[in-house]
C-alpha cells in the first residue's frame, strides 16, 4: 500500500498491541483520509483506548508501526516524534483540566509551555477557542463550577490551543446526558468542517458513531483482530457477521435499531 497518497493522513500498519506476553490485538491495518471522523469502536476490553494511547505516543506497539502523511511514527527519531506531537490535539475522556486553574488557564497552559508568546496573547488566544466551542464568558469560572459538558467542551478548548490537525478523543461522550452527548457530537462536525481536520475518537455510543463517524473499524476481543471496518451506517445495513451486528444492535435481532438522522 502507498501511504504516502495525498489524501490518506494516518495509516495504522501490521500494528500488534500487547502487555507483556498477553497480546490484546494483532495485525491492524487502517487508513484515515484526510478531513474525517475515523471511529475506533468495540466492546470493554478490546484494546480501543490502548490503540489510541499507540497513535498518540504514549504506548509503543509490539510490532508495526502508525504513518502519519506518509512518514512512520515508531521508526522516526525521538526530536521528530516530538514534533509531531505537537501536530495532536487530545481529549482525555475525563477532560483532565486542573481543578485549581481557570478554563482560560487551563486552555492556555500548552501555549505557555511550547511558545513564547506573551501573557496577553495567551489570555487572547485562549478567550477565542473558549468562544469556539461555545464557552464564551466561561474564562474565569473553575472546572467546578461547570456542568460535566461543559467541562468536556473546556476540554476540547484546550485540545485546539495549538490549532493542531489532528485531534483524538477518548470516549468525549462519557458522562454525558443524551443532550449534552449530541451537542458534542455537532461541535464535532462543526469543527471538523470549519477546520478541516482529521478526528479519532474512541467511542461504544452508538448514538454517536452513527452520527459523526465517516469510517469506523470494529476492534474484537475474541478474535483479537479488527473484524469489520467501513462507514457506520454501511455496517449496520450491510454486515452479515453476528458478532457486529450484535454491537450495532444492542443484541437486538427483532427489529432495525434507529439509526438518528445526520446532524445539520
Amino acid at each position: 500500500m502507498d501511504s504516502a497518497a495525498p489524501n490518506i493522513r494516518i495509516e495504522i500498519r501490521d500494528l500488534t498491541m500487547s502487555y507483556g506476553s498477553f497480546v490484546v490485538m494483532r495485525d491492524i491495518n487502517a487508513r484515515v483520509k484526510r478531513g474525517e471522523v475515523f471511529i475506533i469502536m468495540g466492546g470493554s476490553g478490546c484494546g480501543k483506548s490502548t490503540l489510541l494511547r499507540e497513535m498518540i505516543g504514549l504506548k509503543e506497539p509490539t510490532r508495526g508501526d502508525i504513518y502519519y502523511d506518509g512518514s512512520p511514527f515508531w521508526a522516526s527519531p525521538p526530536e521528530d516524534r516530538q514534533k509531531r506531537l505537537r501536530s495532536f490535539g487530545v481529549l482525555f475522556q475525563s477532560g483532565a483540566l486542573w481543578s485549581s486553574m481557570t478554563l482560560a488557564e487551563n486552555v492556555g497552559l500548552p501555549l505557555g509551555e511550547y511558545t513564547e508568546l506573551p501573557e496577553s496573547d495567551i489570555a487572547e488566544i485562549a478567550r477565542l477557542k473558549l468562544a469556539l466551542v461555545g464557552l464564551k464568558g466561561f474564562e474565569d469560572y473553575y472546572p467546578s463550577q461547570i456542568s460535566g459538558g461543559m467541562n468536556k467542551r473546556a476540554g476540547l478548548a484546550r485540545a485546539l490551543a495549538l490549532d493542531p490537525d489532528i485531534l483524538f478523543f477518548d470516549e468525549p461522550s462519557a458522562g454525558l446526558d443524551p443532550i449534552s452527548s449530541r451537542n458534542l457530537d455537532r461541535l464535532i462536525l462543526e469543527l471538523r468542517d470549519s477546520l478541516g481536520a482529521t478526528f479519532v475518537v474512541v467511542t461504544h455510543e452508538l448514538a454517536s458513531i452513527f452520527t459523526i463517524g465517516d469510517h469506523a473499524i470494529f476492534l474484537d476481543a475474541g478474535t483479537r483482530s479488527v473484524r469489520a471496518q467501513g462507514h457506520p451506517r454501511e455496517l449496520l445495513l450491510r454486515s452479515t457477521d453476528p458478532v457486529v451486528r450484535e454491537f450495532l444492535t444492542r443484541g437486538d435481532s427483532v427489529s432495525q435499531p434507529v439509526v438518528p438522522p445526520p446532524v445539520i
